[in-house]
């Protein structure tokens, strides 16, 4: 292969994990060692069954699918993008294919040798931890984002940043047994059965003199070396043990631990000392272990929630979710990361509930099934930035239907809509006070009507209207046909290019908030209530920056970017000279967002109310650093929207 290939082939593997995480020698030797195949449409790269070749398989260009071939027929488990490694379990367990790669499309994917990629993975801890997530999720294909769906890319594809490594890595401790049944070779089958089943295990190690270990039974062993094989109980369990036993150290650390499973296709690995069997064991770790220590990482978490439609299933795992993300936050991971991941989880979430809803109704409204619609959601989830299970803001926007749907469009919406708040509030998100719920039937109307409220509120920019701008103007479509949010999004640029004095209104209401510190530079407070002498986290320092930053991105005529912190992001390529301004407020943003998160954790609430009093001196200094950028950022809209001429 030639230095050009070579450099073609390792310019792309760069791109995506693992591959980018490999150092230039390691990536050149393993871009040199790739053999490039072109598939036609129609033609198979290996069948469901069929021994593993030697390579695994990262899809360069082109369209595979991965289906099981079962009683019911042929069903598609996964379509694999540009970037998706795929055909990996060959890597790992030299087991048969689970599933047939289809080539829907003319392919050129690249082969990677089993062989060349081996002492990568022993060498990598970070490679290694990639493939161990992957498989303790149940993946069959390998790629770098949460989402375990067909062409899943999203937000997580526009990141520059390696998050690959972070989804995977809540993992403080491995879950494993100190209490190890032992016994001496020397042991009756019968006994050690005994043994086992008085303390509900599945193994039994056997140990020397020195308590070394020199070989495990299982129960799987039991049955296939002892019962099928008609050997008598009677016998020593030196004679059905295997042996010799792997063992590792348990200092090793998860991804180590579990790709020696993987490897070796152990259920059970012996723990010992010094991680030889020359050490005493302390310590042994199943298969079902693994997963109970892989079980609040987002991909197992996303996974469950994709095959659940148990509205109390899915209320446990977003339970889960939420100890994930009290480990997220002690441990200072991005904020931008933490909220993707959140988001995620949030999305799969509503989707799961639209599916159950649309099941329950189908029967009843079949004429319905082909309206098309979108599911919105808004305010801090519809910004993507919803880490608590705080109140709901969402609608729904349903297609124009002919006159003689509409009354049915209406009573099939609304039970929609009504059904998916429930299963919302069952899996313990808050009601939205002001009702901008999709149960509320006048936030579930088709595209002309939608058209119309925008256009209302942007016309008369009432202190009414502007509060709901605040409010709606952060839609985005979570499930159902995006081209009906893109429409309406269309529709309020237009409006907006009519009536620019519009912005200015909404610089006014964007100004409305106080600045968060009073004039001896402390915290401004709640005087009165059940919150008095209470900091309001939201109203004071977080909805004047996402107020500021709605309205900038606004100006710009920029769509599609809902979130803050990315709003300000593109505000500093907008306006150079801001740039650092605008880095501040993101970071700010980012800051006030993980304090208003702890504190929800810590106080089990929404987080908006905190008690200075209770904050450590640093914590405070860091919380009034975050508000630098309000003042400064008010400042700017002060004079650019001319507010002083707006106040007269």
């Amino acid at each position: 292969m030639s230095n050009v290939i070579v450099n073609r082939v390792a310019e792309f593997l760069k791109r995506f994990p693992p591959f980018s995480f490999l150092g230039k020698e390691d990536l050149t030797r393993v871009a040199q060692s790739v053999e490039i195949q072109f598939l036609e449409k129609g033609e198979m790269l290996f069948r469901q069954g069929e021994a593993a070749r030697p390579h695994f398989f990262i899809l360069k260009e082109g369209l595979i699918q991965l289906v099981e071939n079962s009683p019911k027929g042929e069903q598609i488990r996964e379509v694999c993008d540009e970037g998706d490694v795929f055909g990996v379990l060959a890597l790992l367990g030299k087991r048969p294919y689970v599933l047939t790669s289809k080539v829907i499309e003319n392919s050129l994917i690249y082969a990677i040798p089993v062989a060349v990629f081996e002492k990568i993975l022993e060498e990598n801890s970070r490679v290694a931890l990639f493939f161990a997530a992957g498989f303790a999720a149940g993946q069959v294909v390998v790629r770098q984002d949460l989402s375990q769906g067909q062409k899943a890319r999203g937000e997580f594809k526009k990141d520059s940043g390696d998050h690959s490594l972070l989804i995977f890595s809540d993992q403080s401790a491995v879950i494993f047994s100190e209490k190890v049944v032992c016994c001496s070779p020397d042991t009756a089958i019968q006994s050690a059965a005994k043994e086992m089943a008085q303390a509900q295990v599945s193994s039994i190690v056997i140990c020397d003199e020195n308590k070394f270990p020199v070989g495990i039974l299982t129960d799987k062993d039991l049955r296939t070396r002892v019962l099928a094989a008609g050997i008598s109980p009677e016998n020593p369990v030196s004679q059905v043990m295997t042996s010799p036993v792997i063992t590792r150290n348990k200092q090793d650390g998860f991804s180590n631990l579990y790709l020696t499973m993987i490897r070796h296709r152990l259920h059970h690995l012996v723990l010992t000392e010094d991680g030889s069997d020359q050490s005493a064991v302390c310590g042994i770790i199943s298969d079902h272990d693994v997963f109970l220590s892989m079980g609040n990482s987002p991909a197992v978490l996303i996974h469950a929630l994709m095959n659940t439609l148990e509205v109390v299933e899915m209320r446990k795992i977003r339970d889960r979710a939420e100890q994930m993300l009290g480990y997220y936050l002690e441990n200072e991971v991005s904020m931008e990361f933490v909220a993707s991941v959140m988001t995620e989880i949030n999305d799969v979430i509503i989707r799961q509930a639209l599916e159950i809803v649309k099941d329950q109704l189908k029967a009843v409204y079949p004429e319905m099934m082909g309206i098309r619609f979108c599911f919105l959601s808004m305010g801090s989830e519809g910004r993507a930035e919803q880490l608590l299970r705080t109140d709901l803001d969402n609608a729904i926007l349903y297609e124009d239907v002919a006159q003689n749907l509409k009354s049915r469009a209406v009573e099939y919406f609304q039970k929609l809509g009504e059904g998916v708040v429930e299963v919302l509030l069952a899996c313990g998100f808050d009601p939205c006070p002001g009702k901008i719920m999709a149960s509320n039937p006048e936030w579930v109307q088709p595209l002309t009507v939608w058209k119309s409220y925008f256009t209302e509120w942007i016309l008369h920019p009432s202190p009414e209207a502007l509060m709901k701008v605040s409010i709606f103007f952060d839609f985005r479509s979570v499930a159902g046909s995006k081209a009906l949010a893109e429409e309406l999004s269309a529709h309020i640029y237009q409006e907006i290019g009519k009536k620019q004095v519009f912005l200015n209104f909404l610089a006014l209401n964007a100004m409305k908030n106080p600045p968060p510190l009073g004039f001896f530079r402390d915290f401004v407070l709640e005087r009165s209530g059940e919150n008095r002498d209470q900091f309001d986290i939201k109203l004071r320092a977080m909805l004047p920056l996402t107020d500021l930053a709605r309205l900038l991105v606004l100006s710009h005529q920029i769509v599609g970017i809902n979130n803050t912190f990315r709003r300000f992001e593109k505000l500093a390529e907008l306006e150079p000279a801001n740039a650092e301004l605008f880095s501040q407020a993101g970071k700010a943003y980012e800051i006030l967002m993980r304090m208003r998160a702890l504190e929800g954790m810590q106080s089990k609430s929404n987080g908006r109310f905190i008690k200075p009093r209770s904050l450590g001196k640093l914590q405070r200094q860091l919380l009034k650093n975050a508000f630098v950028p309000i003042s400064e950022l008010q400042e700017i809209v002060n004079i650019r929207f001319q507010l002083d001429y707006f106040r007269r």
